[in-house]
């Protein structure tokens, strides 16, 4: 299941769907087809577009004073923010833009909103080395977060399978938890949380739309911009995916 779920996106992607015109385009040697293609391609990868799709999916979060969350049961922190680099002899760790997921979820702690901090073990089958919670248990430790404090779900390798694994660590009923997450990812993660009966504090962090005043660095395409529209697309995916399945 998880190999449909990455592959899915894929195939209905922006880039997917541009070098399918261009290979159709070439063997009916249709200037017109490949000229399309070329202009998905500008359109997708513009910064005002991008930006306005990641908006829409954060349009539901602003990011809040620490002070203003109420205490809950527990901090769940989910996967996402670690890459695996693989060298000659060894494998190392780095944090990617969604950094702000661990850092949150230990200041959070710190102000004593809740006495578990709690990370997901988001492991591949085909990855390599420990799973993202080991490395952030070990990383908060550093951080001055006790060892006793922090706990870890089974291996699981998307937010549904995060959802479970929390709810069957804590094994209680009405249970509170702050939950950490990107905020274009919040409310797919909220209503997978809700759907097996915990009672979610939304607490969203990482915000990638801009509201800065539209220049003309806007309207020159970007690979990030790319990879903005992308994400766009993954995420109403898997909101689509969820909304379906629960019916919510």
């Amino acid at each position: 299941m998880i190999y449909l779920y990455k592959f899915l996106p894929l195939i209905i992607s922006p880039l997917f769907l541009i070098l399918i015109l261009i290979l159709i385009g070439t063997f009916l040697k249709s200037k017109k087809i490949i000229l399309s293609s070329l202009f998905i391609l500008i359109f997708f990868s513009l910064p005002i577009i991008s930006n306005k799709l990641i908006l829409y999916l954060e349009k539901d979060y602003s990011l809040e004073n620490i002070s203003n969350i109420d205490e809950a049961d527990a901090i769940v922190v989910l996967s996402g923010m670690v890459r695996k680099i693989e060298n000659k002899n060894n494998l190392s760790y780095e944090f990617n833009d969604a950094v702000d997921r661990v850092l949150a979820g230990i200041d959070l702690f710190k102000e004593n909103k809740a006495p578990l901090l709690i990370f997901t073990k988001g492991q591949y089958p085909w990855s390599k080395g420990i799973s993202e919670g080991e490395y952030l248990k070990k990383f908060s430790i550093k951080l001055g977060i006790p060892e006793k404090n922090i706990l870890l779900t089974d291996i699981v390798n998307n937010t549904e399978q995060e959802a479970i694994s929390v709810k069957k660590l804590l094994n209680k009923n009405d249970i509170n938890v702050i939950l950490v997450t990107s905020a274009y990812h919040m409310p797919r993660a909220k209503k997978v949380f809700e759907s097996v009966d915990l009672k979610v504090v939304p607490f969203a962090v990482d915000f990638r739309s801009s509201t800065k005043k539209i220049t003309l660095m806007d309207f020159i395409p970007s690979v990030g911009s790319l990879n903005g529209t992308s994400k766009f697309i993954r995420e109403i995916i898997g909101r689509l995916y969820y909304n379906m399945k629960y019916l919510i």
